[in-house]
């Protein structure tokens, strides 16, 4: 940078020496350009500037070419707050390939259809599956709703089971992320205070933690502890690894705080227990904070950050970033070749190499 450089003093602040445009790749190691492949694009598939549609809970379902996601839960631009709850969206992902190819390759912006469900889904920030046509949504909770984790059906009109709502008969915070492990089914998720922290839930109960919930028993319990602000939750293919996102340095109400967790950390999980262990460093965010996280076949890393998706290889590398110049709370892979970016106000379409694999559980 040299004595007289301008440095960046804001963690928040994006890092684009360059002054491309968004949106665009960052290549920060060649094997990034594996990952592309030599016909790669990102395009803005969905856009709504005065609304973020579009922050959590992507769940990508085959059988429809359909993309679920919620938007955002307490936050600017979301709309819901302690008396009013979020939405889940509906968009074609084979509609939007169509007007792709109608355009050239431009943006579009295709439909999202708002999903009517019923009051137990409440403040939705996390989603995975599809199991056996539900989705598997884990939801904040708001004002003295409790949090849950449920299965809604992809179809109206969208029954809904309710699988947990309390820890031995004690509320969670404000649950967070979810993923089904892919060996064994058993489900994991974060719960976190951001419900408190973004003004919709009482003051929290309980620490910052990572749980597990048996589908087969209905036994609960906690496999992580000691996070500021524990957040995404994501396996490696193999379901040996786990890596938990903690979004300590960002504090709704209490502000942005640069000396706090924005932090990746990689788990080994214990095959008799289910417990995290040997806890270690896998990455630290240089922009804003990790949130949404997902993995590949061949076990990179993917992010959402403040300015887009970082992609990190297995040892924690930082390869490169799907720069959007927005935040992007969460992506998932929506079949071979693609990855959908959730970007609050857009959803981005990204046609690459990479693969990624089933968030259903076991087969």
């Amino acid at each position: 940078m040299g004595a007289n450089a301008t440095s960046r003093t804001d963690a928040f602040q994006m890092f684009n020496p360059t002054n491309t445009t968004a949106p665009f790749f960052q290549v920060f190691h060649d094997d990034f350009l594996d990952i592309l492949g030599p016909h790669a694009s990102i395009v803005a598939i969905a856009s709504n500037p005065g609304f973020a549609f579009a922050h959590e809970a992507p769940i990508f379902d085959p059988s429809t070419d359909d993309l679920f996601f919620a938007s955002n839960d307490g936050g600017p631009l979301g709309f819901s707050d302690i008396d009013h709850n979020n939405q889940i969206g509906r968009l074609s992902l084979r509609e939007a390939e169509t007007a792709l190819a109608k355009s050239g390759g431009k943006p579009v912006n295709v439909t999202v259809t708002k999903l009517n469900l019923p009051d137990t889904v409440q403040m939705t920030n996390g989603g995975t599956g599809p199991v056996n046509g539900n989705l598997l949504l884990i939801n904040s909770g708001r004002a003295n709703l409790p949090p849950s984790l449920t299965l809604v059906n992809m179809r109206a009109p969208h029954n809904t089971t309710v699988l947990l709502d309390n820890f031995f008969g004690r509320q969670f915070n404000s649950l967070n992320d979810v993923k089904i492990h892919p060996k064994t089914g058993k489900i994991f998720f974060t719960d976190v205070t951001y419900g408190f922290l973004n003004h919709f839930r009482p003051l929290p109960a309980m620490p910052n933690q990572v749980y597990r919930f048996d589908p087969a028993t209905s036994a609960v319990r906690v496999v992580a502890d000691g996070f500021d602000r524990c957040n995404g939750v994501a396996f490696d293919q193999s379901g040996k690894k786990a890596y938990v996102a903690d979004t300590g340095g960002s504090g709704g109400f209490l502000g942005n705080n640069a000396t706090e967790p924005a932090t990746i950390y990689e788990f080994d999980v214990d095959a008799r227990t289910d417990a995290f262990l040997n806890r270690r460093v896998f990455a630290y965010i240089d922009t804003g904070v990790p949130d949404g996280v997902q993995l590949d076949t061949a076990g990179n890393v993917y992010a959402g950050t403040g300015e887009g998706v970082q992609v990190f290889n297995p040892d924690g590398v930082l390869l490169g970033k799907f720069f959007v110049g927005a935040v992007s709370a969460n992506m998932v892979f929506a079949g071979d070749g693609r990855l959908a970016i959730l970007a609050e106000t857009n959803v981005y379409l990204v046609h690459l190499a990479a693969k990624g694999f089933s968030l259903s559980g076991p087969h």
